[in-house]
Formats: structure tokens, C-alpha cells, sequence
């Protein structure tokens, strides 16, 4: 099978990539230069000429809070252009698959914990990634309203928790919870730091899942696309406090000093755990404990910043 992956060289694009699965399908991974999707005429001409038969949906303009907040308009329009350009021409073109990867944060901030799919919609969003989420929606109602109309197609959109791992971006004004953590920890410890600043009271919850499962479970799910629903959650199905995701790769990093925390500043939303039911019944879990993940981001980290940050 012929595979388009976009997104490529970001964090879930390379998971895909170095899987031992990787092998066993002809892969397209073209470079943002070779295929700009917000250009939608780029985007048909790929599609003419190389003909995959089925899309991975990976690119993205993504970050963590920080990011959200000073470009809320980037948010919105870059990743509302890419998801409707390559959906639409994977469309027009009759590609038989797509996998589109969305965002948990496209369920509403007051909605009740696990989160269901069919939450999507039916609340107020968290403002500080609002314009990320309204573009992940778009994208996904697009996926659901093609397949209606279009019976033969398998378009399927899949909702990762949040996501860490080797690949990961640790560059702290751009950087998820995860590699922001892991960078602040290490360089409070290289610079011999007594404490390290937790933006909140640490109380806030949150579901991370090692990247590498969730390449793992598209891998599982190719060959039997079609018996997945519309919309489907992947995750850990548990959660952990922003507390307790400093104090487990502080362990990893080695730092050995304190928490002080900042109540003024934004935390998002209080909790976010996904129902995993339909990928329960899909008789798939991940395998990478919360310890072992962090463990290899942060040998990733090293290896690939050295152990002066």
C-alpha cells in the first residue's frame, strides 16, 4: 500500500517512520517544502501524480500554551487550510483511506471527565487553544460528512490524548507539558537550581500517552480501517496531576530540588481524560508505562542537545 504521510518530520510523522511496521508499506513523506498543503493546488498535484492509496494526516502547526495564546490567528488558519485542503482533494481524487489526527483539545473546557466522542461540539472551548481546536474540528466534521455522502471512502479521524516522546519538541516557549518539563528540570539541574516553577497549584490533571504507542496502534488499526467509528479517542484511559508529572521525570532528570508554584498563571482546563471504550473494543492498550516514556524522551533529549542546555 501506498502511503502519504504528512507531517513527516514532526514528532508522530517520525514515530510512524522508524516503526519495524514502517517497512511493510511503500511510504510518501514529503518535506513542507515538497508539499505545501496550505496550497491547495500543490496539494492536487501530488495527489495526480503519486496516487496514494491512503493518507496519513499528521501536519500541523502545533504547540503548547505558550504558543496558543501569542498566535491564536496562525492556530486557526494554518491548520484549517491543511486539514481542509488535503481532506477535500483526498476527496476529489477517490483516496480510498485517510487517517485524520486530531486534538483532544477539541472537547469542550467544562465538559465531565472521561471525555466521549460525541462531547465534540457541544460546549464552550478552552480559550487558551481555541484556535487550534475550532481548526481540528473543522477537519473532523469534514472527515464524518464525507464518509456520509461517500459511502466507499474510510475516513476516519482518531483523537490522541496528549503526546510525548522521542521526536518531541523541547524548545520551552513552543514545547507540550511534557518536553518543557523535561528541559526545565535538566537545566535546573545542570546549573545547580533550587527550584523549578510550576505555572498553577499543580492540581490540573492530564493524559499523556508515549508517541510511539499511539504509531503503534495506527499500525494495528490500517489493515482494519473500516471497523473503526468516525471519530475515535486513543489513549491511556489515566490521568496524572501536573504535580506528579514534574515530580516523575524529576526522578528521571535527577533533579533533586523543589516546586515553587505560580497561581497567577494560566493552566488550561482542569482535567482532561479520554474515554478509551471504542479502543477498548478495538482490543488494543498502549504498552509504554508513564516511567519508561519519560526515561526515553529524556535520553532522546541528551542525545540530541547534549548535557549543556
Amino acid at each position: 500500500m501506498r502511503i502519504l504521510l504528512t507531517g513527516a518530520s514532526g514528532m508522530v510523522g517520525r514515530n510512524i517512520l522508524e516503526s519495524e511496521s514502517a517497512d511493510l508499506y511503500d511510504f510518501l513523506a514529503p518535506s513542507s517544502q515538497e508539499l505545501d498543503l496550505t496550497d491547495r493546488r500543490t496539494v492536487d498535484s501530488f495527489l495526480a501524480k503519486h496516487k496514494p492509496e491512503l493518507i496519513i494526516h499528521c501536519a500541523g502547526l502545533v504547540g503548547g500554551i505558550h504558543a496558543n495564546i501569542a498566535r491564536p490567528v496562525d492556530f486557526l488558519h494554518l491548520n484549517a487550510l491543511m486539514g481542509l485542503n488535503i481532506v477535500c482533494a483526498a476527496r476529489d481524487y477517490q483516496v480510498p483511506k485517510l487517517i485524520n489526527l486530531a486534538s483532544s483539545c477539541m472537547y469542550p473546557r467544562s465538559a465531565n471527565n472521561p471525555l466521549r466522542e460525541e462531547m465534540l461540539l457541544s460546549g464552550e472551548l478552552e480559550p487558551t487553544n481555541e484556535g487550534y481546536a475550532i481548526a481540528k474540528l473543522m477537519t473532523t466534521r469534514l472527515c464524518e460528512y464525507i464518509c456520509r455522502e461517500t459511502p466507499h471512502l474510510d475516513y476516519r479521524t482518531l483523537i490522541p490524548c496528549n503526546l510525548y516522546g522521542r521526536f518531541d519538541n523541547f524548545e520551552t516557549t513552543r514545547s507540550h507539558l511534557i518536553p518543557a518539563i523535561i528541559h526545565k528540570l535538566h537545566t535546573a539541574k545542570v546549573n545547580n537550581e533550587d527550584t523549578v516553577e510550576i505555572w498553577g497549584d499543580g492540581s490540573a490533571r492530564r493524559e499523556f500517552m508515549f508517541a510511539g504507542d499511539l504509531a503503534n496502534f495506527i499500525f494495528a488499526a490500517l489493515p482494519r480501517l473500516a471497523d473503526l467509528p468516525l471519530t475515535m479517542n486513543v489513549g491511556v484511559g489515566i490521568d496524572h496531576s501536573i504535580a506528579q508529572y514534574y515530580e516523575s521525570a524529576a526522578t528521571v532528570v535527577g533533579f533533586q530540588g523543589d516546586f515553587v508554584y505560580d497561581r497567577s498563571k494560566p493552566v488550561g482546563m482542569k482535567q482532561k481524560l479520554m474515554d478509551v471504550s471504542s479502543q477498548r473494543l478495538f482490543d488494543w492498550m498502549p504498552a509504554t508505562p508513564l516511567d519508561l516514556g519519560l526515561r526515553k524522551t529524556y535520553e532522546f533529549f541528551i542525545k540530541e542537545n547534549g548535557r549543556e542546555v
